[in-house]
């Protein structure tokens, strides 16, 4: 037999035993148990915001579409359409991701641009691109990604975020360049969490103070001038510090959300026997749900609510503590953020501590683009927990 045959039967021999680890890794990394803590609140969520939009719907499902249960099933659709999303994000083994990672900007990139082209323009947006029967918005996507970005970027040993050109400057650059184009839909609040999420990610990487602070200054400057700029901004910012002295004007929406929390009181009037959802609430099935939560369930209601959402996010730092590596902690450091963000922001914006923004809350909120990507979120929180369970 010659050397040659004995090679080629050599390295088909390697070649067949690495196909087979590989396949024996992928038969492993699905058999451990995904996590039911994780799974579990994610399930009481959805299911909670189902029940609640369409008790927050009916009235306005009824007016507009003749059908109260319109709201209802489409949020049905998004919710199996999640969870399908959330299956297929805790199967692939989260490192994948971070190839995708340049795709999954520029389609972000793109999608946004799209938005600002041919998106239609709604209430004085262009936020949603429309496909039929259905839309998208770009802007929730474009959260998702710009964590996933900043995990690659964080966790490649040749950027050092201590240095300023080459470790703190490009994600600076990066970001920047998607809130711009976020900006001119213009959608502040998902400007805020963006943001927020951002800096908390760079700090927690070992960013220098002196850094952030010059970061800090431009963003303090730019989100003023939005404000200061824009009417409608200020004259929601300064309604927030008094609703009440424009109640039936600009503070009509937060007067009306205040009472909603004010009705439930402790225990709440009861499921399905709110008043607000009567046409006094605007938004009260999409960013102002947990108002009608608070009316109809109480304060313990709200509180068990936002319990779950704690709860969540303690388990998504402690699933950040056990990845295996970098990649994955910043994975689960970032998507953890965003949800403890939106959920704060939301929560504050229906209490009247923070002004007006249009954010849903996770899970809970109608509406397609933002439960699609909470799930798929969660469902690579789920692959790294996967992962980081085996190497603890």
């Amino acid at each position: 037999m010659s050397v040659a045959t004995l090679l080629r039967r050599k390295n088909a021999h390697r070649d067949s035993r690495a196909w087979a680890d590989l396949f024996q890794s992928h038969l492993a990394f699905g058999r451990r148990r995904i996590d039911p803590l994780i799974l579990g609140i994610t399930i009481a969520l959805s299911l909670g915001g189902l029940i609640m939009v369409f008790s927050a719907s009916g009235v306005v499902a009824e007016m507009k579409y003749a059908d109260s249960t319109h709201y209802l099933q489409r949020q049905i659709v998004w919710m199996v359409l999640g969870f399908m999303m959330l299956f297929v994000g805790s199967r692939i083994d989260y490192r994948q991701w971070k190839a995708w990672i340049p795709w999954i900007i520029g389609g972000c990139v793109g999608g946004l641009l799209l938005v600002l082209a041919f998106g239609p323009l709604i209430n004085g947006a262009r936020r949603w691109l429309t496909f039929g029967f259905f839309s998208i918005q770009p802007a929730e996507m474009a959260k998702l990604a710009v964590v996933l970005y900043l995990a690659g970027f964080l966790a490649n040993p040749n950027r050092r975020i201590t240095d300023w050109r080459r470790g703190f400057l490009p994600p600076v650059v990066v970001v920047s360049g998607i809130c711009a184009l976020i900006v001119v839909e213009p959608d502040l609040g998902s400007i805020v969490v963006i943001g927020l999420v951002f800096v908390c990610m760079l700090f927690m990487a070992g960013a220098r103070l002196q850094h952030l602070a010059c970061l800090a200054l431009p963003m303090f400057v730019g989100f003023l001038a939005l404000i200061i700029f824009s009417p409608e901004r200020w004259e929601r910012f300064t309604t927030f510090l008094n609703p009440f002295q424009d109640r039936e004007g600009a503070g009509y929406q937060l007067v009306q959300s205040l009472l909603a929390l004010e009705n439930g009181g402790v225990f709440g009037v009861g499921l399905g026997q709110g008043t607000q959802k009567l046409l006094y609430l605007p938004e009260g099935h999409t960013d102002f749900v947990l108002a009608l939560v608070g009316e109809e369930l109480g304060l313990v209601g709200t509180l068990g609510l936002l319990g779950l959402f704690v709860i969540l996010v303690l388990k998504g730092f402690r699933v950040a503590a056990l990845a295996p590596d970098v990649f994955g902690r910043f994975l689960a450091l970032g998507i953890t953020l965003l949800l403890a963000m939106q959920a704060m922001i939301n929560a504050g914006v229906v209490s009247g501590l923070l002004p007006t923004k249009g954010l849903t809350l996770p899970l809970v909120s109608y509406g397609g683009s933002s439960l699609l990507t909470t799930m798929l979120a969660i469902g690579i929180l789920l692959s790294i927990a996967r992962q980081g369970r085996a190497g603890s």
